[in-house]
């Protein structure tokens, strides 16, 4: 099948068009025939090494690490899918979603809701996912301030969107040529380094390091700060890193808010996998504005 990824661990110049075997569902996991595949940070962090504790690949492997397809094939042990349904999910282990067809945990996937385009959904598991996940861990009640530091990717304006849709303040800190968007989306957009104005009642931090340690300062107890950006950095302080949920009743959910009108995933770039390179530089250099989208099927 094809496929894209990469060769070894490094830079960009160990990317490439792959062809790999057609990949076998193991117990508990569905083999999808993959639609479109979310284009992600965590995806050059793979290549390049950065998460190799935490994640050992043998390469050459595809990248890409959710997807939206149809069933193709069910491994043993699984049910609620059958062959044919429209799903979306996060990838397993080192078989990568940036291919033809890619294996998803029975258990971190759900049916695609009819309004719900394919490129759409293959952006919830991951981003959509932990800004949700995020929120469910600070909890905080209607009324509440939430400032989000790097409120311009991917997390951040699902994020944002999910607050304000539960009644929170937001206050979101961002480039100056995302001040617009966010503020269409009812946030009150500060500069990196600026003054935060109110009284914050939990953050979530997607940038890391001295953002982190400044929000910390602003929030009522290093408890009420949440990163998905900078664990070292949120350990020696007291916050917490989010508590990825990964089941398939958490994208149901984040699901049904894009089919209600709620969230917007803001795919802002839709490219063949022949041009995934080009895809992956725009997020690896920070160039993106919204979600990046590779369309396979």
């Amino acid at each position: 099948m094809r496929a894209y990824g990469f060769t070894e661990y490094g830079g960009p110049e160990t990317e490439a068009l792959l062809d790999l075997p057609v990949p076998e569902p193991g117990p508990g996991e569905l083999l999808v025939r993959v639609a479109a595949a979310g284009v992600n940070p965590a995806d050059w962090k793979l290549r390049s090494g950065l998460r190799r504790d935490e994640l050992p690949l043998d390469p050459p492997v595809a990248l890409g690490r959710e997807v939206a397809g149809v069933v193709e094939r069910l491994g043993p042990q699984v049910s609620g899918f059958a062959p044919g349904d429209a799903v979306l999910g996060g990838t397993v282990g080192s078989a990568g979603g940036w291919a033809e067809l890619a294996r998803v945990p029975a258990s971190f996937a759900a049916h695609r809701p009819d309004r719900v385009a394919a490129t759409d959904a293959a952006t919830l598991p991951v981003a959509a996912g932990t800004a949700a996940d995020a929120l469910a861990q600070l909890a905080l009640p209607p009324g509440a301030t939430l400032l989000v530091v790097g409120a311009g990717g991917g997390v951040g304006l699902a994020a944002v969107q999910i607050a304000r849709a539960r009644g929170l303040d937001v206050v979101g800190v961002a480039s100056a040529a995302k001040h617009a968007l966010l503020a269409g989306l009812g946030v009150t957009p500060v500069a990196p380094g600026a003054e935060v104005p109110g009284r914050v009642g939990g953050v979530l931090d997607l940038v890391g390091g001295d953002a982190l340690r400044a929000a910390v300062r602003l929030a009522p107890a290093p408890s009420a700060v949440v990163t998905a950006a900078d664990r070292p950095t949120a350990a020696a302080l007291g916050a917490l890193g989010v508590a990825r949920d990964r089941s398939g009743p958490r994208l149901a959910e984040v699901a049904r808010l894009v089919a209600d009108g709620v969230l917007d995933p803001h795919v802002t770039e839709v490219r063949p996998l022949e041009d995934a390179r080009g895809a992956l530089a725009l997020v690896e250099g920070g160039h993106a504005r919204g979600k990046v989208v590779l369309r396979i099927g």
